[in-house]
């Protein structure tokens, strides 16, 4: 009865493989992909109806990230900033300008939180080893100590260099880089066309519109099960970043010793569990995020109620759910 729909002198077989390649480009889907780099899982969503053109630009993503790591990994001794730490004192260290404009913005945001974010932390940090459950002796940790400080960060604009002013400082991006890696990869994907999608590097994600309509759902995790969220956030075009205390610890004595040191201190801190931060870009969230939690509640919800466009969840040392002052706003 049907058979009048197909031209004739057309095979059966051509037909319905010329469909099959018209519905095969026109199928508008979710694209997803996972890697595993920069110390952490990696993961990208995007919508399209191509799914060549969603997963070539899913690949340029990770590429993208794999170059960051490259770039900043302290771990990885030919990356740029590994160089930089190698040969930055005494005398400056020219480095790409990618590099030395987001070490200037770690200290602005250095001083816009009174030093509670540092990437000069690393100075102490790199002696703690959380997998062997190992941190520094007191001897090694007062000598270190006095390298932590932006302000031993010296910049030469004209040159591009960057020097330590003190011969034991050593930086790391870890406070930063992942949340400047999603604004680079979101970016990358707005740039080739994508309006719905997401970037996620660990605890640092960036989204771009909502959800085929909806928003997106991102659960903020109990810091004591991470298989557990405490809440569950509806989002669209924004940037998430957590800070916790459950990513790499070890506990000793009863004290839990995690990744979050404070600068002033050059031990781990401890008045909140995690912090979230919400806001425009993944760069300054996961500085923020860290900020915040150095801080401590009452200080760090000061910080965030006075800065316009961004919120905060802070779980703090009891386990109590504390929000920013917009978010409570919410609630009621």
């Amino acid at each position: 009865m049907h058979a009048n729909l197909i031209p004739s002198g057309i095979p059966l077989a051509v037909m319905v493989l010329c469909l099959s390649l018209v519905s095969g480009t026109a199928a508008a889907d979710w694209f997803k992909k996972t890697e595993s780099i920069m110390g952490t899982q990696i993961h990208a969503e995007v919508w399209h109806e191509n799914g060549i053109v969603a997963e070539q630009a899913l690949a340029a993503v990770m590429s993208e990230m794999r170059r960051i790591d490259a770039l900043m990994s302290p771990y990885k001794k030919t990356s740029e900033l590994s160089l930089l730490n190698k040969n930055a004192h005494p005398s400056a260290y020219r480095v790409s300008s990618e590099l030395f404009d987001l070490i200037k913005k770690s200290n602005r945001i250095s001083e816009l939180t009174h030093g509670a974010f540092d990437i000069t932390y690393a100075s102490v940090g790199r002696y703690y080893d959380y997998r062997e459950a190992h941190r520094p002796a007191d001897a090694q940790m007062e000598k270190a100590l006095a390298a932590i400080d932006y302000r031993h960060l010296v910049f030469d604009n004209e040159k591009q260099a960057i020097r330590f002013a003190h011969e034991s400082v050593y930086v790391d991006l870890g406070g930063i880089a992942k949340g400047y890696a999603v604004d680079r990869c979101i970016n990358l994907l707005i740039d080739l066309g994508f309006s719905q999608a997401m970037v996620s590097a660990g605890g640092d994600s960036r989204i771009v519109g909502d959800h085929r309509g909806q928003p997106w759902s991102v659960g903020v995790k109990n810091p004591r099960d991470p298989q557990a969220m405490v809440a569950v956030l509806p989002l669209e075009n924004t940037a998430i970043s957590t800070s916790g205390d459950y990513e790499r610890y070890f506990i000793e004595e009863g004290v839990r010793y995690h990744h979050i040191l404070d600068p002033g201190t050059g031990q781990s801190a401890q008045s909140s569990r995690s912090v979230t931060i919400l806001g425009e870009e993944a760069t300054f969230t996961d500085a923020l995020s860290t900020s915040v939690f150095v801080l401590g509640p009452a200080k760090g919800l000061a910080l965030v109620n006075s800065l316009p466009g961004i919120d905060a969840i802070i779980i703090d040392g009891d386990g109590k759910l504390q929000f920013s002052d917009d978010l409570l706003q919410l609630e009621d």
